[in-house]
């Protein structure tokens, strides 16, 4: 069987079986791993059409805008106010830089189907926050136990474990208010109260929190495979990528099959930013990552690179962009273009 065969076998039977190990209702179970047991051989896509960047799209520069209009976004909407203290907590980490993945996503996603910025950036604002929120808590000592984050001490290493225990619930909370508050009145009531309730799934004990708790009884078991591998990554990081392209989708006004080809591209992406995160953490540096590099190694988690070695893992990252990128193929690729960008970005970005 040839390398490229075997790795897209492999793709393809990624959550077909549920992991024996996790503790979790059948029913749900299936529902949460929808990466290939949903996305593959449901819709009727082109495997042949070539979703590419038009030559003449600046996909850097478009970034660099999206994440400027964010920042300032994000920066307005949680400003630093009495009691001073948590405020500074929150801003010190939300404002830490980034790549602003989440909220780019959120955004062309909605210019995608005929939206516009102003339509979708709170929500995708509250993208920001509630990862922001995974991030200072993932890097507490009861967690991950992480010193460095965005190239920066993280948040308990500044402020204390209590405050930034606090600071991360404060902006989980505040992200649900800020797309209630602030989203565009013209926008259809019906829209916002979707978004909100798949905000709460993506991030709740169906979402990330079902991932972590699974990444943290599965470490240091030699028994865990790539089923359970793929259970952790599909909600403890895809799941939140995946709401970001759906509300931008459903406040743009798209179409009902219009929001699931994206939230089948969203699905893809986010389970390849995972596997591209497990090559990072293993071929970078501390100073390229901006983040302890092979943390992963050292608390004997179990990674794609550990369960099907480095180069069988990069052949799955660019397996699972490819077929994002296909279900881009139904609409106007200059529209598309920061979509398929982005998934580029996933698939070769250095940090």
């Amino acid at each position: 069987m040839s390398s490229a065969h075997s790795t897209a076998s492999a793709s393809r039977q990624l959550a077909l079986a549920a992991p024996q190990r996790a503790s979790v209702h059948p029913q749900r179970r299936r529902a949460g791993l929808r990466v290939a047991a949903k996305a593959v051989g449901e819709m009727q896509v082109d495997e042949h059409a070539d979703a590419a960047v038009p030559a003449d799209f600046n996909f850097e520069a478009y970034m660099r805008g999206k994440a400027a209009a964010v920042n300032a976004a994000l920066d307005a909407a949680v400003p630093l106010q009495y009691p001073e203290r948590i405020h500074e907590a929150m801003r010190y980490s939300l404002l830490a830089g980034g790549k602003r993945v989440r909220p780019c996503l959120c955004l062309a996603a909605c210019e995608l189907v005929g939206g516009s910025d102003s339509v979708a950036m709170a929500a995708a604002c509250a993208m920001e926050m509630i990862h922001t929120m995974s991030l200072i808590h993932d890097d507490l000592p009861c967690m991950d136990n992480d010193d460095f984050r965005r190239g920066k001490p993280t948040n308990h290493k500044v402020y204390g474990e209590d405050v930034a225990v606090l600071a991360g619930d404060a902006l989980l909370s505040f992200a649900f208010e800020h797309v209630a508050r602030a989203t565009p009145t013209s926008v259809p009531a019906e829209r916002v109260v979707r978004v909100i309730a798949d905000m709460g799934k993506a991030v709740g004990a169906e979402g990330l929190v079902a991932g972590q708790i699974v990444d943290l009884d599965s470490e240091s078991d030699p028994s865990v495979g790539v089923e359970t591998l793929e259970y952790i990554h599909v909600h403890k990081t895809a799941a939140l990528l995946e709401v970001a392209v759906v509300a931008g989708a459903v406040l743009g006004g798209a179409k009902d099959d219009q929001v699931e080809r994206l939230r089948k591209y969203a699905q893809f992406v986010g389970l390849g930013f995972q596997v591209v995160d497990d090559i990072l953490d293993v071929t970078k540096s501390t100073e390229e990552l901006g983040k302890t590099a092979g943390k992963d190694l050292a608390q004997d988690k179990t990674t794609y690179p550990k369960l099907l070695g480095l180069e069988k893992s990069k052949e799955l990252a660019e397996d699972l962009i490819r077929r994002a990128k296909e279900q881009l193929s139904a609409f106007d690729q200059r529209k598309a273009a920061p979509l398929i960008g982005l998934a580029d970005f996933i698939a070769y970005r250095q940090n």
